[in-house]
């Protein structure tokens, strides 16, 4: 039975149904087609940027189920079928379906999710865990996972700064469908319950050999560093090394140690940490860059540390790459703009982060996940590197 009584900002409308969109301050019992006049239609829209009797016009009703089942001559249910992506919806023939969804075009109706996730029994939302949402790398894995979401009807949370105990408590709630685990250290990976579903980015693949691992050839990637700087005849190598205990630098510390010893170069290097920037990379290459054998040639293990070279060279008076040539890992954006743009080493962090929803998706959907081979790196030459000097 219909309602009666003033209109309540918040209620739900008398004809909502399954798979309806209410807007917060729509009133109570509101009919008829969308945009008709009344209270949050144009015709009584206040122009202007703000109100100007001190209160804001009233949203213009939105379409809903109903609506769309009355233009298309068919039942709510079936509508809420057609949009319901369940098997049931099948049974409603395609004439039928294709005269739901003309309908709902029209009205400008979007289903409810939240409805329908219910109905599921998931949020329609996955967590993507980083160590550090400033870093510029994560940028680009976050526009990958961002982008495969979409495809699969997914929203994306992102975390930082994170430790088992957090991911431990997000795997256990109903908040998150499932979980992305980039380039964790060790202190960050605890036990998550067996039926978490879960893929690991730019990680140890024997880390849980129960769920899928996305790798890059950060190793490929480092040789190919340290063969172009032998190339071009240096054989002293200075290195600026991440301090944390993460897989990926484990790889990349020990392609560097491999690659240096083939090539029979020599080494001067120091640790700094990611987490603190240009500011910690500044100061560590001026220990480097001070030294009384100083290299001619550095490698860090990110173009934030890289910039960060060029900045402590310029204030010794050095220039790059005349006297000292520079090569980073990752090819963020900063790479590019530095001056002269940096050379360095590619890490597809939007693939990264394709791949890895679209492997979450098949786990959410209950199907297998084949493994997945190691996502090619390529050095990206640009001015920052230069033939060696033996003065």
């Amino acid at each position: 039975m219909p309602r009666s009584g003033p209109a309540t900002p918040g209620a739900v409308p008398d004809d909502a149904g399954p798979g309806d969109v209410v807007p917060p301050g729509t009133p109570a019992g509101a009919t008829g087609p969308p945009g008709a006049a009344g209270a949050g239609s144009p015709e009584h829209a206040v122009e202007g940027d703000g109100p100007a009797t001190g209160t804001w016009p009233a949203p213009v009703r939105r379409p809903t189920g109903r609506d769309v089942a009355r233009l298309a001559g068919v039942s709510q249910a079936t509508v809420s079928l057609v949009f319901s992506g369940s098997e049931a919806g099948r049974r409603v023939s395609d004439a039928t379906r294709e005269r739901v969804r003309e309908a709902a075009r029209g009205l400008g109706y979007r289903p409810q999710a939240a409805g329908r996730q219910l109905r599921l029994g998931r949020s329609g939302m996955i967590l993507l865990a980083v160590p550090n949402i400033l870093g510029p790398f994560f940028g680009r894995v976050l526009e990958g996972v961002h982008e495969e979401a979409g495809r699969h009807g997914l929203a994306v949370v992102v975390s930082s700064g994170w430790g088992s105990a957090t991911l431990a408590e997000a795997a256990t709630t109903s908040r998150f469908d499932g979980l992305l685990i980039c380039s964790p250290d060790d202190s960050q990976l605890g036990e998550l319950p067996a039926d978490t579903p879960a893929v690991f980015l730019d990680a140890d693949p024997g880390t849980d050999r129960a769920r899928p691992t996305v790798e890059l050839d950060v190793a490929g990637g480092m040789r190919a560093a340290v063969e172009h700087l032998a190339a071009l005849g240096h054989r002293r190598i200075g290195r600026l090394r991440s301090t944390h205990s993460a897989y990926t630098f484990r790889v990349r510390q020990a392609a560097f140690e491999e690659a240096v010893r083939s090539l029979g170069l020599d080494v001067l290097e120091l640790g700094v940490s990611l987490n603190e920037g240009q500011s910690a990379a500044r100061v560590a290459a001026h220990r480097l860059l001070e030294h009384p054998a100083r290299p001619r040639a550095v490698i860090c293990d990110d173009d934030v540390v890289a910039s960060g070279v060029y900045q402590a060279a310029a204030e010794l008076g050095l220039r790059v790459p005349a006297d000292l040539s520079v090569v980073g890992i990752d090819n963020v954006p900063v790479a590019a703009l530095l001056a002269p743009p940096l050379t360095t080493v590619d890490l597809p962090g939007e693939e990264l982060g394709r791949a890895g929803v679209a492997a979450l998706a098949r786990l959410l959907r209950g199907e297998p996940v084949a493994p997945v081979a190691p996502l090619a790196t390529s050095l990206v030459l640009r001015s920052s590197t230069a033939p060696g000097r033996t003065d």
